[in-house]
């Protein structure tokens, strides 16, 4: 919903459901195990005060124009709060700091020029430089590519009338309603302040509790506990603008819109036990594996697709679109496709492109504007702030890999810490009529074709609370929840129960199971009884649940491409083996779209039978299944006989098993996979007959096999 409906929220201060809200001078916010917002009184040491000891009145909601108008410039709250955030660390992002990222283009292919009149959106065909980059959010710079966590999914596009930055992640959806709370947010998930660890792992006490006191972070936990928090790669992520925006056409016109990349290999995960293994196995299994994959011109690629709603669509879904907390499902709103991103070049040097890269929400260009959604405008100022901590000087924008590529920039702003151009001239003010004279005059303003914001109207008192529209925090992660299949039910569960089962504190593991009651029962039991707990008494939640119509696109399971593209294949190779089904087994895979490896248990290689050395592409020990998506195990009889003494054998062959890839096998192994407690399914694939039979399981996962190998919640 679009229109202003000021009343209470969790989090927010008390206004009445009818007339004007109050900007009350209520006292800080306690929240007991229900979860929900209660008003106590603080003694004057307890309260929060500014920097400067000014007593704050509320730390959950910014300063709006009307409960769901934009945030204000004056709250100096909210800056000041974000603002020593954001120069926390230097020169690391504090967020986002562990990243991968690679050049390619945009190229439009269905035109939008009845929403929009940016040039990116309405010319078909033409391709526009850019620059993306992935990244966890948790860890530092120096942690794995695979815990569990949200993935940054950002697109710095060179447009001719500007750079676009969409900076999102991989979930559409995001913990929080307004941005003075991202602070919190942050300082509850990264290492605990006294420890300096857990590192990357949302696992310990201070993140479950603050999660457990702001409800309306369910449905974010519900995605953050899904396997879409354990990509298989970065190329098989999705990616999503979060917030909502508008699009404005050559007549003002504005409807509104939310921006989706979905990757052409389908979206793939890992699972958890097998995310942790390759962690262990290799830190940079994601970096590599997109770095690798453009080196050997396997292009990533994602369709760009949006939904487009008008105000009087918007008005009549149950839920604010302006809540980043919540999706519009696109059984409601269709994804329209309108164009591509390929990346089809690795960065030449890592730091002057990938960590010197500067994303900026602020960065739209004209025909694209913003919403009053409060966790994006608070945005609009955290994120230029940012790169003025990190990269040193107001002119990181004039680093190449910031710079506007598709357009000339200029303008009288000069000097500076360390400003590399040269301004000819003496005009460095506007107006200036030196032109006239004969001299440089510089550039000037254009009022038809330059940015326009949205002339959208505003009412409303200054107030600090959040809109009645704001207040339901558990339909959506209803929703998403049961959305998912069976098994993704059981990995969400269990992700809770080891999640939980990390944290020391009981009272937060009984608010959070209080809180997901509200979900869903048999879940909240589910978790309940994996953690061997008594279920508490439900929370009561500031708006009850509804049912909402399922949505199955919100499913991964079931939905895996059938193909081998962007896969990985390894071939465990001994002394002895059948060079004639090696052969035929890479062939039968490379045909298929599948990168195949040969891994020996020497990385000088193999020799087979009849005397040829066949070359390894890896060690054995150094290159575990966990690294690959099938394997095929062509083997001698002396070689299955040494590989059963070997732990890396064995593990090669149980983990491939336990994690639900496909076994291909020569009967000289069946010693090995008996030893590894290997069950016969539609997975395990004798090779003797032939290559062919191996493909089909190898294109997905064995899911049936699941319960034979591990107890899921």
């Amino acid at each position: 919903m679009a229109k202003s409906k000021d009343a209470t929220a969790p989090g927010s201060k008390s206004a009445p459901k009818s007339g004007k809200p109050s900007a009350s001078q209520a006292p800080p916010v306690t929240r007991p195990a229900g979860g929900e917002t209660h008003q106590t009184a603080a003694a004057p040491d307890d309260r929060i005060t500014t920097n400067h000891g000014v007593p704050v009145s509320d730390n959950q909601n910014s300063l709006k124009a009307g409960a769901r108008g934009p945030s204000l410039l004056e709250d100096f709250v909210l800056r000041e709060k974000i603002q020593h955030f954001d120069h926390e660390r230097i020169p690391e992002r504090i967020v986002h700091a562990r990243g991968s990222a690679a050049h390619g283009y945009f190229e439009l292919t269905k035109s939008l020029a009845r929403y929009t009149r940016a040039k990116i959106l309405t010319e078909v065909g033409r391709r526009t430089e850019l620059f993306a980059r992935f990244s966890t959010v948790a860890g530092g710079a120096g942690s794995v590519d695979t815990p569990r966590d949200v993935r940054g999914f950002a697109v710095k596009m060179y447009t001719r009338e500007g750079n676009w930055d969409l900076v999102g992640n991989n979930i559409p959806v995001f913990f929080i309603q307004d941005a003075i709370k991202f602070p919190d947010l942050i300082h509850a998930v990264k290492m605990e302040a006294d420890k300096g660890y857990p590192q990357a792992a949302s696992a310990h006490d201070t993140f479950w509790d603050f999660i457990g006191l702001m409800p309306e972070a369910t449905h974010m936990i519900m995605w953050a506990m899904s396997d879409r928090a354990i990509p298989r790669s970065l190329r098989m992520m999705e990616g999503f603008g979060v917030n909502t925006f508008r699009l404005l056409n050559d007549k003002d016109e504005a409807v509104f819109v939310k921006f989706h990349w979905r990757p052409k290999l389908g979206t793939q995960s890992t699972g958890w036990d097998e995310a942790v293994k390759i962690a262990g196995a290799d830190p940079d299994y994601h970096r590599r594996d997109l770095f690798e994959a453009i080196e050997a011109g396997n292009f990533p690629e994602w369709e760009f697709g949006v939904q487009l709603f008008t105000q009087e669509e918007a008005d009549a879904l149950p839920f604010d679109i302006l809540d980043a907390t919540k999706l519009i499902p696109e059984e409601v709103a269709p994804i329209r496709v309108v164009g591509r991103m390929v990346l089809d070049r690795n960065p030449d040097n890592f730091f002057a492109e990938t960590e010197q890269a500067a994303f900026l929400p602020t960065n739209i260009v004209p025909g694209i504007d913003f919403s009053e959604d409060p966790l994006l405008q608070g945005r609009l100022f955290s994120y230029q702030d940012t790169q003025l901590s990190r990269l040193g000087s107001v002119n990181f924008h004039q680093l190449p890999i910031n710079q506007a590529k598709g357009c000339p920039f200029q303008n009288f702003q000069r000097d500076g810490h360390m400003q590399m151009a040269v301004p000819k001239g003496r005009a460095n003010y506007e107006p200036n009529s030196l032109a006239d004279n004969g001299e440089e005059g510089g550039p000037r303003e254009d009022p038809k074709g330059g940015f326009r914001t949205a002339p959208v109207p505003l009412e409303g008192e200054k107030v600090r609370l959040r809109a009645e529209t704001f207040a339901d925090h558990y339909s959506q992660a209803r929703l998403f929840f049961r959305s998912q299949t069976p098994i993704e039910q059981a990995h969400l569960a269990s992700a809770l129960v080891f999640e939980l089962s990390k944290v020391a504190i009981e009272a937060v593991r009984l608010r959070i199971l209080a809180n997901l009651q509200n979900v869903d029962t048999d879940l909240a039991t589910r978790v309940a009884t994996g953690l061997g707990m008594d279920l508490p008494a439900k929370s009561a939640p500031a708006v009850e649940p509804q049912d909402l119509d399922l949505s199955p696109a919100l499913r991964i399971v079931g939905k895996y491409p059938d193909s081998l593209m962007g896969r990985k294949v390894a071939i465990l190779v001994t002394d002895g083996a059948d060079g004639a089904v090696v052969t035929a087994v890479k062939k039968a895979a490379e045909a298929e779209g599948a990168a195949v490896l040969i891994i020996a248990p020497k990385v000088g290689g193999a020799t087979l039978k009849g005397g040829k050395l066949l070359k390894a592409d890896g060690q054995l020990a150094g290159n575990p299944s966990v690294l690959f998506d099938a394997v095929a195990l062509v083997v001698s009889d002396d070689g299955c006989v040494q590989l059963m003494k070997d732990s890396a054998g064995i593990d090669f062959v149980h983990n491939a098993f336990v994690h639900l890839k496909a076994i291909g096998f020569t009967p000289e192994a069946q010693p090995l996979l008996d030893k590894c407690g290997v069950e016969p399914d539609a997975g395990i694939v004798d090779l003797s007959g032939g290559a062919d039979g191996f493909i089909a399981p190898a294109k997905t996962r064995q899911w049936d096999r699941e319960p034979k190998v591990r107890m899921l919640a």
